[in-house]
C-alpha cells in the first residue's frame, strides 16, 4: 500500500511540473485532497438492527486529480484519478440477525440477538467520468459516475453480549460473551468486491487564483460483497461524502 501512495505522490509531482507541455491549452487541470465521511450501510434501516449503539469515523483521506475539456463556455467534461479510503467502525444491537462466527474451535451459523462491532476498511484507486456545468467563474456543479478497483479489504468483527440460535430462531441457544474465546468472530474481508461502481454529484468554488473546495457524494449502485455472499442478509452500499481542496495545476 505504501509503494501505491508513493508511485500516486510521484505522478501528481510531475503532472504538476509539466502540466503544461503535456496537456496544452485546451485541457484544465485540477488536483484536490479531502475527507470522507459516511459508511458501508443498507439503504433503509432493516428490522434485525434494533439500535446503533455507536459510530467511529476512520481517517478517511482522498488524493486526487482532474482533468477538464470545455465543450462549451458553459460545460465541460471531466476524468479523475483518485486514491482514497473509505471505512467505519460501527458497534450495533441486533435481534434475529443472521450471523456466521467462530467462538474457539467452534464454527457457528444462526440467529443471533446481541451486539455487534464491525470494522470496515478499504482503499482504492477511483476513476470518475464528470459532466461539469459552470456558474459564473468561481463554481462549477458536477454529475457523472465513477468506477473503483480496491487495492486492500476489511471486513471484520464481532458478535458479542447475547446468543445465537443455531441454524434458526428455534436452533440451540449458544451464549455469546464479552471476552476473546467467549465472543463469536468473523472476518468477511475475502468476500468483499474488487471493482465497485456508482454514482457521483458535486460542487467545486474558487476561494483565490489557485485555491478552492469541493463537497462530493458518492454513492456506490453495487454491494461490498459478491452477489454469492449471503451471511449477511442485507446489501451494503458505500455511501460517503467528502469535503475539502483544490489547487488548480493549470
Amino acid at each position: 500500500m505504501k509503494k501505491v501512495m508513493i508511485a500516486f505522490a510521484a505522478m501528481l509531482i510531475s503532472l504538476s511540473a509539466n502540466a503544461q507541455s503535456i496537456l496544452g491549452d485546451s485541457i484544465s487541470l485540477t488536483a484536490r485532497v479531502g475527507y470522507s465521511l459516511g459508511g458501508t450501510a443498507p439503504v433503509g434501516l432493516p428490522r434485525t438492527i434494533r439500535h446503533m449503539n455507536s459510530y467511529t469515523l476512520m481517517p478517511n483521506f482522498q488524493f486526487g486529480i482532474d482533468a477538464e475539456r470545455r465543450i462549451s463556455p458553459l460545460m465541460g467534461v471531466m476524468l479523475g484519478l483518485r486514491l482514497e479510503n473509505k471505512g467505519m467502525r460501527v458497534d450495533a444491537r441486533v435481534k434475529n440477525y443472521h450471523m456466521a462466527i467462530e467462538q474457539g474451535t467452534q464454527h457457528l451459523e444462526g440467529q443471533f440477538t446481541g451486539n455487534v462491532k464491525t470494522k470496515v476498511n478499504e482503499w482504492m484507486l477511483t476513476v470518475p467520468v464528470i459532466a461539469a456545468f459552470h456558474v459564473g467563474d468561481d463554481v462549477r456543479l458536477k454529475v457523472g459516475m465513477y468506477a473503483s478497483y480496491v487495492l486492500s479489504r476489511q471486513f471484520e468483527g464481532y458478535a458479542h453480549g447475547g446468543y445465537l440460535r443455531v441454524g434458526g430462531p428455534t436452533g440451540a441457544k449458544i451464549n455469546i460473551g464479552e471476552e476473546p474465546g467467549q465472543r463469536g468472530d468473523y472476518d468477511f474481508s475475502n468476500h468483499m468486491r474488487r471493482l465497485q461502481v456508482g454514482l457521483t454529484v458535486g460542487c467545486d468554488w474558487t476561494l483565490c487564483e489557485k485555491w478552492g473546495g469541493y463537497l462530493d457524494l458518492n454513492w456506490g449502485l453495487n454491494g461490498i460483497h459478491h452477489s454469492s455472499f449471503k451471511t449477511i442478509e442485507q446489501t451494503l452500499y458505500p455511501i460517503f461524502a467528502t469535503i475539502g481542496v483544490t489547487h488548480k495545476l493549470k
